[in-house]
C-alpha cells in the first residue's frame, strides 16, 4: 500500500508507461515516506468510446467530492469550474 491505479486512453508507449510510474513511486516515497517495495502502480486503458460509462461516470462524476484534482472537462466541471487541489 498504497496502489495507485492510472486509467488512460489506449496508445501511449510503455517507456512513457514506465517513466510516470518511476514519477508516481518516487513521490508517493518521498512525500508519504513509504519504501518504494510498499508502493505498486497499474495501468488500465480505456477506450475513448469507453471513458463517459467506465471512468467518467463511477470514478469522476460519482467521486466528485472526494477528488482532490478535479477534471476541466464533463458536466460537473463546466457547471462548478474546475476545483484547485
Amino acid at each position: 500500500m498504497p496502489h495507485v491505479i492510472v486509467k488512460l486512453w489506449p496508445g501511449k508507449s510503455e517507456a512513457q508507461k514506465r517513466a510516470l510510474s518511476d514519477a508516481i513511486v518516487r513521490d508517493v516515497t518521498a512525500i508519504l515516506h513509504y519504501g518504494d517495495e510498499s508502493v505498486s502502480v497499474g495501468f488500465e486503458e480505456v477506450a475513448a468510446g469507453d471513458w463517459q460509462s467506465r471512468v467518467y461516470g463511477p470514478d469522476i462524476e460519482g467521486c466528485w467530492d472526494t477528488l482532490t484534482k478535479r477534471p476541466g472537462y464533463g458536466p460537473r466541471a463546466a457547471s462548478q469550474g474546475k476545483a484547485s487541489s
